[in-house]
């Protein structure tokens, strides 16, 4: 698999009150398009990740709603997959130009959140669970905290760990200026900040954002492109009372494997990389389930600055200040995940450059773990 992103651009993250979805839109596409060196003109299909337009938005027609406001009439299709949407529309896409239909495709993740009252966004947020939970009303944090519970009881792993992760992807979003929060943040400030879900903080949670991030896809790579080299899915039961397990992710664990095999090679290769960091211990989970430590380990080692700038010893993680700091506009988290990475290998992230990055890797998740979405990127010089 040789998959070239040929172009890419974002927004700026954040609490855009006075911006629309039509208006994100234009501006990633624009930048995506600029970006690519070619004309909009080439690309064939449109593919729209999204979760919660049909549920806040009352507009779940995406596909054709973008495609008009860009000026395409190329088939368009709508991706909905809960948080993992922006990785699943990434997929598909990679699927339709390996399948021969298509050439060059654009992919578009988009979502406005902060124009609804918290409890609404919280509530549609849940249609990713399982109707028991949603019935006993458990929210994510609340389920992620019985995750973080249970790694703790089984491994040891303690508060001030999870804020560890907190502190390192907000240091990483203070080089970031497209990130939502751009200040670093102590070990004390999380462990003060006000209990969410015990033992998770408001400062272990990501936030409520807006935002959209494009990325213009083709079978012909571009000089210094990134190349994506493998893409896999899995899923596991909605539900976490289903689970064999509540101290891994199962998905994440089969859809990391497929992937290092298909690209041929391992964690060890890897020099950057964006996982779904949506509480805390969802970082420390990613990074035990997809082998980059030990069960267990994953909590003192970003303490040690193990996966931080400038003092990472095997590969830096969340450079963009992940979804906890860059922010989390869930549909389009995963395709900005991407972004990031071909920014990575392309050499143009600034201050939070990774020095010869070569090897990059996207993980995005769909709820607790129903869904995993694992992407690998290779620098590609030609």
């Amino acid at each position: 698999m040789n998959i070239a992103v040929i172009g890419s651009g974002m927004t700026v993250f954040g609490e855009l009150w006075e911006t629309s979805p039509r208006a994100l839109a234009r501006d990633a596409v624009k930048q995506a398009v600029v970006d690519s060196g070619c004309d909009k003109k080439n690309i064939q299909a449109l593919y729209v990740a999204n979760m919660l337009s049909g549920t806040l938005g009352t507009q779940g027609h995406l596909g054709a709603l973008f495609a008009e406001e860009l000026g395409l009439s190329i088939p368009a299709y709508t991706i909905e997959g809960a948080c993992a949407s922006g990785g699943l529309a990434i997929h598909t896409a990679v699927l339709s130009i390996l399948s021969g239909e298509y050439e060059t495709v654009l992919v578009l993740g988009v979502e406005k959140m902060t124009d609804h009252k918290p409890e609404e966004v919280s509530s549609a947020l849940m249609g990713a669970g399982s109707n028991e939970e949603r019935l006993a009303g458990a929210t994510f944090p609340g389920l992620y905290a019985i995750l973080a519970r249970a790694h703790m009881e089984a491994y040891g792993t303690t508060e001030k760990e999870l804020a560890s992760v907190a502190v390192k992807n907000h240091f990483h979003a203070s080089c970031n200026p497209k990130a939502q929060y751009q200040k670093p943040i102590s070990i004390e400030a999380v462990l003060h900040s006000s209990c969410v879900a015990d033992p998770l903080k408001l400062l272990d949670c990501s936030p409520v954002t807006d935002g959209a991030a494009a990325v213009i896809l083709s079978k012909k790579p571009t000089k210094n492109s990134a190349v994506i080299i493998a893409s896999q899915v899995a899923t596991d039961t909605l539900g976490i009372a289903e689970r064999k397990s509540l101290t891994t992710l199962a998905a994440t664990t089969e859809a990391s494997y497929k992937a290092f095999a298909q690209a041929s090679i391992s964690c060890k290769d890897i020099h950057v990389a964006e996982v779904h960091d949506c509480f805390t211990i969802a970082e420390i989970l990613a990074l035990e389930d997809m082998g980059f430590v030990k069960k267990g380990e994953a909590g003192k080692r970003i303490g040690e600055g193990t996966f931080s700038l400038g003092t990472a010893k095997q590969c830096v993680i969340n450079s963009s200040g992940g979804l906890k700091a860059c922010g989390h506009p869930v549909g389009a988290t995963g395709v900005k995940q991407i972004v990031e990475i071909t920014d990575q290998l392309r050499g143009r992230c600034g201050k939070r450059q990774v020095k010869n990055a070569r090897f990059g890797l996207t993980h995005n998740v769909g709820g607790t773990g129903a869904t995993a979405v694992v992407h690998i990127l290779r620098k590609e010089s030609l």
